[in-house]
């Protein structure tokens, strides 16, 4: 082979090198958010994030919301802490929760709505416990559609109701989950 030759393949690699080495050297900056490694404070995000006490929710007993509160604080509690409470909480988390309903879709001929809304809108505290000093202070929402079955099925609409609500929680959760972790790993 020719020097000529050597270079005209060098040239093609040179690209393949370069995105490669790049590749190794950034390797090392990219880190599981919710993984082992520790934060400049010294402890895990996901240890932070268990030290959370969740408060119960409160809501009037025998209401939608009652049961969307329960709902709410167990999924937190088991994202962040796999369900047990913490044994030496450093922050509270108070949560309160509104819920509605709205039709989008109303049928024409009957007057029944044919699609609706659940909407669960929640208002979150992060207080530091040793300090009492209120360090997180934010809200999020979740929305979850649901097609209502023909009116001689009432107990499939109670059930897709109930269906759209946990999705939403899920999605409060998710967010308030995700909320937190940020706040944990970048202070804001």
């Amino acid at each position: 082979m020719r020097w000529g030759e050597h270079l005209r393949v060098l040239r093609r690699l040179a690209p393949v090198a370069t995105i490669f080495a790049l590749g190794l050297a950034t390797a090392a900056c990219f880190q599981p958010l919710y993984g082992n490694h520790t934060v400049p404070g010294g402890d895990s995000v996901r240890d932070r994030m268990g030290a959370v006490e969740v408060v119960p929710i409160v809501a009037r007993n025998g209401t939608p919301e009652a049961r969307l509160a329960v709902g709410l604080r167990n999924a937190l509690m088991y994202d962040l802490n796999g369900g047990a409470a913490p044994v030496a909480p450093t922050h509270r988390l108070q949560i309160t929760i509104s819920s509605a309903i709205t039709t989008v879709i109303v049928d024409v001929s009957s007057g029944r709505p044919d699609t609706q809304i659940e909407a669960l809108n929640a208002y979150f505290t992060l207080t530091e416990i040793a300090t009492q000093k209120v360090v997180l202070n934010a809200s999020t929402f979740g929305r979850a559609s649901l097609d209502i079955p023909g009116s001689a099925q009432r107990f499939a609409r109670q059930r897709a109701s109930r269906d759209a609500e946990d999705r939403a929680v899920n999605t409060v959760a998710e967010n308030i989950r995700n909320r937190l972790a940020s706040f944990f790993v970048a202070g804001t």
